[in-house]
Formats: structure tokens, sequence, C-alpha cells
């Protein structure tokens, strides 16, 4: 089997390509051409992977790609990927999230329609949700352009899987996290901050509303579960996610406390980090996804932090051993 995943240096690309790997796939990459090139959290299967130049702001070079390695399957995980970013660049967020994933599937469409298509949405498509728990028949109520965007992208996943007949599934995830997440997101953020506070690196960490409350999981169960979408009889949307609600609060007082470390002596609020429009809450059921795929959630919220606070002690002390 071959697989195609945009967005392959990303959180979910790297945890995806570890995965497809494992299963005996011939994995491609698709990357955007820069001066600068990070891969970082593909390094170590970097030689088992095959990178392609691609842009989903050029149809060309994604019709090119598809016909240079033909894949059986595609995993489309490239985004902009940041929903405060959405505030700042919302057309450019429309035009990587939202129309972009048109012209991939406009690509697959054109060349070889059976090629199999997972598409990344978000639980940031119910925004100011409609009802608890949310599942895959809940009204979207996007707060963000960046869950605008998603709520596009999805519906054109469906649209072309029901008007050409193409075995396109999209994926509602909710948050999931792994040591690999990027510095700009909260969880980040916040293991980072701790580990940097018990290391005596940094004296404070500065966040927004720690009320807001999520159903956090982990990157590695999630991609497993995009994986299985692609290997049923029939396409459909799936709603992944622990069920479990947890305050940002909660994340922050399990990291410190794995430290010994008191968070209020720490933590400062900052107005600067508070969204223009807040999702206040997010809680996903997942019962569509245990009884068709046989999925299930591994790892445990607590396990979850615990892991992205070690990994980010180690990183700083080893960091410090070096700079002596």
């Amino acid at each position: 089997m071959r697989a195609l995943v945009t967005g392959i240096t990303g959180q979910d690309g790297s945890y995806l390509a570890e995965f497809l790997l494992e299963k005996g796939y011939e994995v491609y990459g698709m990357v955007r051409r820069s001066s600068t090139e990070t891969f970082e959290r593909i390094i170590h299967i970097r030689d088992k992977i095959n990178m392609i130049h691609g842009d989903l702001l050029d149809q060309n070079s994604l019709s090119t790609i598809l016909r240079e390695i033909h894949p059986d399957e595609v995993y489309n995980l490239a985004a902009q990927s940041f929903v405060p970013t959405s505030w700042t660049q919302p057309v450019l967020t429309a035009q990587f999230n939202a129309v972009g994933v048109t012209r991939l599937l406009e690509a697959i469409r054109h060349f070889d329609p059976k090629i199999k298509f997972y598409q990344a949405s978000s639980s940031e498509m119910f925004g100011k949700v409609r009802e608890v728990p949310q599942t895959e028949k809940t009204p979207f109520y996007p707060r963000s352009p960046y869950g605008i965007a998603k709520v596009y992208a999805h519906w054109i996943t469906v649209n072309y899987r029901e008007s050409y007949d193409m075995f396109a599934c999209s994926g509602i995830l909710f948050n999931h996290e792994s040591p690999r997440r990027g510095l700009e997101f909260v969880t980040k953020k916040i293991t980072d901050g701790a580990a940097r506070i018990k290391l005596g690196l940094s004296e404070e960490l500065r966040l927004g509303n720690l009320d807001a409350k999520r159903d956090w999981g982990y990157a590695g169960d999630y991609v497993r579960a995009m994986w299985m979408m692609l290997q049923q009889e029939k396409p459909d949307n799936y709603v992944i996610s622990t069920g479990e609600n947890h305050a940002v609060k909660e994340f922050v007082e399990i990291a410190f406390d794995h430290l010994d470390l008191d968070y209020t002596k720490y933590v400062k609020i900052d107005s600067r980090f508070v969204r223009p429009a807040e999702v206040d809450m997010l809680l996903g059921d997942s019962t569509y996804a245990h009884e068709k795929l046989g999925w299930k959630p591994r790892v445990s919220f607590s396990e979850l932090v615990k892991m992205m606070v070690d990994y980010d002690l180690e990183k700083y002390k080893k960091l410090m051993r070096e700079d002596r």
C-alpha cells in the first residue's frame, strides 16, 4: 500500500507516518518548498519516508504529485493549524484549510476517484456548542476563522463523497496532544513552562482563560483512528474523542503537581492570550467510532500531561548539560 500524507512534518503527520510504516506502507510526505525546512518531528524516520514538494495553494503541484506516486490513500493533515493565528490571517487560513482541500479533492477526482481520502476535521467546528456532548449529528457553530474554514472543508469532503462516489472520510478530531506539540499551543506552553520553572530557567508562566474546557487525547491514539476509517467498506464521518472534559486549569495543576510545584505561585493570567470569541467547552461522544471502527483511546488525560512534562524536562536537562 502507498500513502500520501500532507502535513507530514506536523504532530499528527509524524505519528501517522510512524504508524503507516509499521503497517508496511510506502509513505510519501508532502512538504512545502521553503528556505528553511524543519523535519524535527520525523528525523528518526526521515530515511524511510519519500519526501515530495507540493502546496495546497497550487493545483498543478497536487495533480503532479498524484501522477508521480499514484497513492492508494491520501491523508490531508496540512493546514494552518493554530486557532489564534486564524484571527490575524483569516484569508490565508481559508485558502489553506478550506479552498486547499477542494483543490486536493479535485486533483484526486480527475486523476483517480478510487483513491481513498481522509480529511482532518476539527472539534473547533462545533464552537458555541448546540448540545453536550457533540456527535456526528451535532450542528456546527464555529467561533473562529479556523473553525469556519474547517466547516467548509468538512462539507466539501462530504459533497465529493456523495456527488462523485469517492471514498472520502472526515475525522472530527477533538483536541489531541503529545510531546511533539508545537509551543504555540496552550498544552505545550504549560508543560514547557513548568519544566523551565522547575529547572530555574523561568520564573513565571503567562496564560489566558484557565476555565476553558476541552476533550484532550493523545495524538498517537488518534492517528490510529484515521487509518481505521479508510479500512472500512464505506466512507463516513467519525467523531474521535475521549469523552472526558477537563479545564485548562486541570492541565496546569497536573503538570505542576508532577514536578512538585504549586502552580498558583507561578501562573499569571494575561488578557493578551484571551480569544476575541472563546469556545468555552468541547466534549466529544465517540460511540459511533467505538462501534463501527472498534477504536478506543489508550492513553489517559493524566498520563498524557505527565508524558509531555517528562519530555520537556528531559529536553531542558539535556540542553543544560550541553551548555556546561
